[in-house]
């Protein structure tokens, strides 16, 4: 009675395709022969080991051996054998060995890949203005890429010719190389893993399917966008390799600073100067908005530098969202300069007149009861 083939493997019966592949890449480095050169067992246990993985790693077979057990391979499938239901994909140590390879060397990148590659990503840095940021904008942007070639129409081949399929590889784009023990795909010298190639290469892109050329493009930036948000332009990179799909091109945002205003994720502040007069007597302000326009703002009597008036659905617009952020005003006190004589003589006089300032006899006043007066 043949062993059950996940108890070959260690696993149980609900075992993912990865717990599948690392419990069999641990045993197959464990009895492979070449290390195990005095264990004449170790030959046998090791194909056993990769006929048990060559069925489960497979949906189909998988779920023919959980429904019929080693019947459904009756007929001569197993290590030494020929087929069975499964005729024709009997013991191969390159499709066994194919996945393990792929993740320990990415031997098997670009397996399957063909000729017409899809072409590369690109990002293109766009700087806007914060007014740009606030209402949304159309920008052009002229990006240095590939684009498909014009003359064979991203075939690479001559016009009136075409590629043909390649005589190494017979179309396939890869080659089965002996190795010692094991059988190892790789790219097709003769056609460089195309699977086809060309007698007559295009004289304007030398066969690539692609030339380089200056694209120019629009691009729309929605209202409200942040510094560092990324806008994809689908099949704006660079064009494939003999005529496969286009990549993308990835706008990144930086907002340039303002010289007045600061924004802090959908609201806008801004600082602006008063003089001591219109903070002590009150006054009208106006200031500007990001929507170009002019916003009042009422200073009462006696306002203190650093307070803020919020001026509601004032600030940035919130992407997809109809809502606005708010403005804040921050008044900012100027203290008198450059004064007369006769000024600081009545400021003196303003000091010597009685408590003005609330705020600083308070505070002294603490400091007095701290040093016992």
């Amino acid at each position: 009675m043949s062993q059950d083939y996940y108890e070959l493997l260690g696993v149980g019966r609900q075992a993912s395709p990865d717990d599948l592949k690392k419990a069999f890449r641990k045993l197959a480095m464990q009895h492979h022969p070449d290390r195990n050169r005095d264990n004449k067992d170790a030959e046998k246990k090791f194909k056993e080991i990769n006929h048990a993985y060559d069925i489960l790693k497979d949906p189909e077979k998988r779920a023919a051996y959980d429904r019929y057990g080693p019947a459904a391979f009756e007929g001569g499938a197993g290590p030494n054998g020929p087929g069975g239901p499964f005729q024709g994909q009997g013991f191969d140590f390159g499709s066994v060995f194919g996945d393990v390879f792929e993740e320990m060397f990415g031997a098997g990148r670009g397996r399957g890949n063909r000729g017409d590659q899809r072409g590369q990503d690109l990002r293109f840095n766009l700087e806007i203005t914060l007014e740009q940021a606030y209402g949304g904008t159309e920008a052009t942007v002229r990006v240095p890429s590939s684009v498909t070639c014009e003359s064979c129409r991203g075939s690479g081949a001559e016009a009136g010719s075409k590629p043909q399929q390649c005589p190494t590889c017979h179309g396939r784009g890869r080659l089965r190389v002996q190795q010692g023990f094991f059988t190892i795909e790789r790219p097709c010298h003769a056609c460089h893993g195309a699977g086809q190639v060309i007698d007559k290469p295009c004289r304007t892109c030398a066969g690539q399917g692609r030339v380089r050329r200056e694209k120019t493009l629009k691009v729309n930036i929605p209202a409200g966008v942040e510094d560092g948000t990324r806008i994809r332009l689908s099949g704006e990179g660079e064009a494939g390799q003999r005529g496969g799909p286009a990549g993308d091109l990835y706008v990144f945002l930086s907002v340039r600073r303002h010289q007045l205003f600061e924004r802090e994720g959908a609201d806008i502040h801004c600082r602006v100067p008063i003089s001591m007069v219109q903070a002590t007597l009150g006054s009208n302000i106006e200031v500007p908005t990001l929507d170009g326009k002019m916003a009042r703002v009422n200073i009462p009597a006696g306002a203190q530098g650093g307070h803020q008036f919020r001026l509601r659905g004032k600030g940035m617009p919130i992407m997809r969202s109809t809502q606005h952020g708010d403005m804040y005003i921050e008044i900012n006190v100027e203290t008198p300069t450059n004064l007369t004589a006769k000024q600081k003589e009545l400021l003196k006089e303003f000091e010597n007149a009685g408590k003005t300032s609330p705020t600083s006899e308070g505070f002294f006043s603490k400091v007095k009861e701290m040093f016992g007066g």
